[in-house]
């Protein structure tokens, strides 16, 4: 409790006389194990404090907290709030302090865990994701973003219903579809719709409902493959970008690691997210990838330079942690792995400072694409480092190979040559 003592005298006696009390000392730990300032580490106490506050006046116990009530304090409580100084009405200054609290409540089993949402919907949502799993070996994402879609589409016909998918008509499906392109009305989420629309329905045709008729009412946008460039770098914009990474950037040596990962690799953002220490053979001069797109287990000879990159992050500026993937977040809460968002940011960022507006992690494996061609790679070979499942996806860096497409250019009409 020697944290509280720094706090004002109101916020301290909101905390000791609340129910929340025997589980202060666990709080104080857990902010402390994420590394958080003593700043940051007093604002979330003293959002807590007046939670405490609220649970006091509601004769709430701990262990009926819930999301819902949570809920009920941020969006009721906090809009009509007479309590005084030093309670605070701003919602986002609650959010993150409960959510740290209700952690540590569920780590010690003072508050039940979630309990997964029920009703046909929900359980139609959890054996449609198994059967992408299971039947069709997707990945994590995109079952995601499939289950996005169907279950916006489950709501919008089925909500408070049971599940009748003979009473899914053609009108229905084709004005669930107008609502959402009018919403996100891109190409790349028309195709993601489309995508997941039928994979859906072939999933229920396996499942004996009469949905054939609704496949014909999905089309996607006209999207011509292979019909743009992709968007690599220059050489002299490659040595801009490694050069970027100087003494004035933040975690200089984590990036300059990153993007020679993505550069000479061509490793994905969730590839280079899940690498772990292990995965790195320094003798071998291998590393392994194990959690891939493909689904696969990869080993890739590892370069000189990427080499030399990961052993200075890792011996200089890595912190100390028992958390074993090979980047990991230097800011609270530590000891987690720099996640996919934290990859691309730290790509795009560098991006930026060279002037580059295209700043998107592909532009760095197809970089790597276009250097292999460059030094008379083969498509197949290409195919093979990229770790394309299929020969077809490597087609769009045939458009690259101009020493090769200048031997079979025929003659311009009317030319001499």
């Amino acid at each position: 409790m020697s944290f509280i003592a720094s706090l004002p005298a109101g916020s301290q006696t909101w905390l000791l006389n609340s129910p929340l009390a025997p589980h202060l000392d666990a709080f104080a730990a857990h902010l402390a194990d994420g590394g958080y300032s003593a700043q940051t580490t007093r604002n979330h106490f003293l959002g807590v404090a007046h939670f405490a506050r609220w649970m006091t006046q509601c004769a709430l116990p701990v262990s009926l907290l819930d999301e819902q009530l949570l809920q009920q304090f941020l969006a009721v409580h906090l809009s009509h709030c007479s309590c005084p100084p030093p309670a605070v009405s701003d919602p986002s200054k609650h959010r993150s302090s409960l959510g740290h609290l209700m952690v540590v409540l569920r780590k010690s089993g003072a508050v039940a865990e979630v309990s997964p949402a029920v009703g046909p919907i929900p359980d139609e949502l959890r054996r449609f994701d198994e059967h992408m799993r299971n039947a069709r070996g997707m990945s994590d994402g995109t079952r995601r973003g499939c289950l996005r879609w169907v279950q916006r589409l489950l709501l919008h016909k089925f909500a408070g219903e049971e599940l009748m998918f003979a009473k899914l008509q053609p009108e229905d499906l084709r004005k669930f579809i107008a609502i959402q392109l009018d919403l996100l009305g891109s190409v790349s989420n028309a195709m993601s719709l489309a995508s997941a629309l039928r994979t859906y329905f072939r999933y229920r045709t396996i499942c004996g409902d009469p949905v054939q008729g609704l496949l014909g009412v999905i089309s996607a946008p006209a999207h011509w493959r292979l019909a743009s460039l992709p968007r690599g770098l220059r050489p002299d914009e490659v040595d801009r970008l490694l050069a970027s990474f100087d003494s004035s950037v933040p975690s200089a040596l984590r990036g300059y690691a990153i993007v020679r990962c993505a550069l000479d690799l061509g490793l994905r953002s969730g590839e280079v997210t899940n690498l772990q220490l292990a995965d790195i053979d320094w003798k071998a001069g291998t590393i392994t990838l194990k959690h891939t797109k493909s689904l696969r287990v990869d080993v890739l000879p590892l370069p000189v330079a990427t080499g030399q990159a990961l052993a200075d992050y890792v011996q200089n500026e890595r912190p100390k942690t028992s958390n074993t993937a090979v980047f990991v977040r230097l800011l609270p809460p530590r000891d987690a792995p720099l996640g996919v968002h934290g990859i691309r940011k730290v790509i795009s960022n560098a991006f930026k400072r060279i002037g580059l507006s295209h700043g998107r992690t592909h532009a760095l494996r197809h970089t790597m694409a276009s250097r292999l061609l460059d030094h008379g790679s083969s498509l197949k070979e290409v195919a093979d480092v990229l770790r394309h499942r299929s020969l077809n996806t490597s087609l769009i860096y045939a458009k690259l190979d101009t020493p090769r497409l200048a031997a079979v250019a025929l003659a311009w009409p009317g030319s001499t040559t």
